[in-house]
């Protein structure tokens, strides 16, 4: 639900900076869909299970070696929130966006969401 409404959000900031191309009814539940699945698999990224020993200790605890999957995850999600919050802002503060910065908030979405997908999907593929 949450990357289902931040995809909503995204696609009414669009639809109301007049961008004729993406303006539509259909873009607008394509932004929507994809936000709920990129939420939905990149959120919840399974754990690599590398084989390797911890390294080092900090308080007690062992330290993993970083997955870069989670962390293109992570950069994904961050990507994406940032493009609806922002998205949130100019609706609410009923600022005028001109159409290049819409279209750089867009794909910037899209990256975001994109970037969730492939990291979620590759943890799974990997998990199995």
């Amino acid at each position: 639900m949450a990357g289902a409404s931040c995809g909503l959000f995204v696609a009414a900031h669009v639809s109301s900076a007049r961008v004729e191309a993406l303006g539509s009814i259909s873009v607008s539940l394509a932004l929507m869909v994809l936000g709920a699945i990129g939420f939905y698999l990149g959120i919840d990224v399974p754990p690599h299970r590398t084989g390797r020993p911890p390294q080092g200790h900090l308080t007690g605890k062992d330290l993993q070696p970083m997955d870069p999957v989670e962390l293109f995850s992570a950069a994904g999600t961050f990507l994406a929130a940032m493009a609806a919050f922002i998205s949130v802002y100019s609706i609410v503060a009923d600022s005028d966006s001109t159409p290049a910065f819409t279209l750089l908030l867009t794909f910037g979405w899209l990256l975001g969401v994109f970037m969730q997908i492939v990291a979620g999907t590759t943890a799974r593929i990997r998990r199995t």
